[in-house]
């Protein structure tokens, strides 16, 4: 039997995407090395590493080993995460291990891999003799349990450790608040983006996919630039993405592209090309980005001109839709906002990003500025009714709605007639907050956000979730999974929350005209729900955090800035220079 890595043994499936099956290593293999011959490829450009490096990052230990019902031994390491593990043992050479990898366990208990699809996320191992460490080299897994399919001796907490990836990025965002729950779901956001973020930002790091979806990176990214310094990460992706572009401005569902479907951009997954530079613009002040991008972004703007079957309007295309919204029909991943209005929303906002970036830039973006009033124009006329939560949502945050105190308060209607509860899917979601907060409805939003029945943040933590699910039930209330192929436990994107939290909740927002945090507006919005609630992020310019709590009957707020802040507190406007302040 020879050595072999097995780095998902490369196949494809009908869409072309790369199936990550694991890793099997034979110590007993004697290695042999025969002569190398040097070959000229001058023609080809070999380029740096220009991201952060992937590295091992912690150590995990396991909490428990136990038998299941159906009898198998499996290890539980008490965080869903992403990585790969270590094996301490002593053996006999020949003799075998074989572990196998899972993020949940069914209603009974059981070890479940339904959800990794065809991904096998296995590992073997054939053993030298005597006492040996063993890693592997090639493969990562996303993770929480591991089922002893074999090993040669009695296996203990200390024959194994799990070891935790991802790229080597500096955290400095946090959050913590006076609920238990809340602080396990900012948690729970934190690890979504680490173990998705290795090199690209990815959808999912354990089913046979893990490819860097560009919805799921477009929606995230302002809750990832403060989570963590995602500048340098970003720089390399849109370079990626760029590259990946098709001549006729297209941008492919994934970067870098693995599968490369027919057809056209689709909104919001390739408005990453818009939304991702300028967000890193405003986080960092990273004026390179924004100018070596915005080709990339005109020529996507300029392609929907093309492909759109009316004028001014992002008409009759196919798009995702409001995916996984809960308001789909039966056997659909497709909620049932009209996606025209999706599509013809977030046109007219890629138009205003482009816009912005071409002012920053000193370009000259009349024409652009001339077709965003005109998608505005015929959009208003062609779209006057939003009936599904998401097209309200959209309609507020976007400001593309005429009569926002009227759509508002048919969302919070709709909202509150369904429980207090959410319907919205992918596109919605990371807006809904906000569209409350900013209408008016900002109790309403912190009632959404600490709602822990299904559909709700608070349920899947409720569920012992450690990361972000894909899917708002992606096990629900008794035991079951929504689905065997669309349920990743470690899908970060439901976490663009924080964002809310981080920017209305704690009222840490940036200023356009000043990006970079070189001036801040913190305008706090507290609440009763909640005894205290902080946040925190370090800015280039330096900490900024604000923090309210409940003291003798009042709202107390602790501010430091590293620079010039106007501060916001119950209507009263103050400017201050750097340094900390209560109030």
């Amino acid at each position: 039997m020879k050595k072999y890595f097995n780095y998902g043994i490369v196949k494809l499936d009908k869409d072309g995407c790369l199936i990550y099956d694991g890793e099997s290593y034979d110590a007993t293999y004697e290695e042999k090395f025969i002569p190398v011959k040097v070959q000229n490829y001058s023609e080809f450009k070999i380029v740096k590493q220009q991201g952060e490096t992937v590295k091992e990052q912690e150590i995990i230990y396991p909490q428990s080993i136990f038998k299941t019902p159906k009898g198998e031994t499996v290890i539980d390491f008490g965080q869903n995460m992403t990585g790969y593990f270590e094996i301490d043992l002593n053996a006999e050479k020949g003799d075998a291990v074989s572990l196998s990898v899972a993020e949940v366990l069914d209603r009974d208990g059981n070890f479940y891999t339904e959800n990794y699809r065809s991904a096998k996320a296995k590992f073997d191992y054939i053993c030298s003799d005597g006492h040996q460490i063993y890693k592997p080299k090639l493969c990562f897994w996303g993770f929480r349990y591991i089922r002893v399919d074999q090993f040669p001796c009695e296996i203990t907490k200390n024959s194994i450790k799990a070891i935790v990836l991802h790229s080597d990025l500096k955290r400095t965002g946090y959050l913590n608040s006076s609920s238990p729950l809340l602080n396990q779901l900012f948690s729970n956001i934190i690890w979504g983006q680490k173990g998705n973020f290795l090199d690209v930002p990815t959808d999912c790091p354990q089913r046979d996919e893990r490819l860097g979806w560009t919805g799921d990176a477009q929606v995230f990214i302002r809750t990832a630039s403060y989570n963590y310094n995602v500048e340098k990460f970003f720089d390399k992706w849109l370079q990626d993405l760029r590259l990946e572009q098709k001549r006729e401005g297209r941008i492919p569902f994934c970067i870098p592209q693995v599968h490369d479907r027919p057809g056209s951009s689709t909104a919001v997954w390739s408005d990453a090309s818009t939304v991702c530079p300028w967000q890193i613009y405003l986080t960092y002040a990273n004026k390179k980005v924004l100018a070596r991008q915005f080709k990339s972004m005109c020529d996507y703007i300029d392609e929907i001109g093309r492909i759109t079957k009316e004028k001014y309007l992002w008409y009759g295309c196919w798009h995702f839709g409001d995916w996984l919204g809960l308001d789909a029909p039966a056997g659909s991943y497709k909620g049932s906002s009209n996606t025209d209005i999706i599509a013809t929303i977030f046109y007219a906002y890629s138009v205003s990003l482009v816009i912005k970036a071409g002012k920053v830039l000193g370009k000259n973006v009349s024409r652009y500025e001339k077709l965003h009033s005109k998608i505005l124009e015929k959009g208003r006329k062609k779209f006057t009714e939003f009936n599904t939560q998401t097209e309200c949502v959209i309609a507020l945050y976007f400001d593309f709605a005429l009569d926002k105190k009227a759509v508002a308060d048919k969302l919070a209607r709709m909202i509150t007639e369904n429980g207090k509860k959410l319907k919205t899917g992918f596109v919605g979601t990371p807006y809904l907050l906000h569209a409350l907060s900013q209408n008016g409805y900002t109790e309403l939003a912190y009632d959404l956000l600490l709602q822990d029945e299904f559909p709700s943040w608070l349920y899947s933590v409720k569920q012992g979730a450690t990361t972000i699910w894909e899917h708002w039930d992606g096990i629900n209330d008794k035991g079951e999974f929504w689905s065997k192929d669309m349920n990743s436990f470690n899908h970060y994107g439901l976490g663009s929350v924080a964002d809310w939290v981080y920017g209305v909740a704690c009222g840490i927002q940036t200023v356009e005209e000043k990006p970079g945090f070189e001036e801040i507006l913190i305008e706090p919005h507290p609440t009763d729900k909640l005894e205290h609630l902080s946040a925190s992020i370090e800015t280039p310019r330096g900490i900024v955090s604000s923090k309210w709590y409940h003291k003798d009957g009042k709202i107390r707020y602790e501010i430091t800035t590293p620079v010039k802040t106007t501060i916001i507190i119950d209507g009263k406007k103050m400017v201050v220079e750097k340094g900390s302040y209560i109030f």
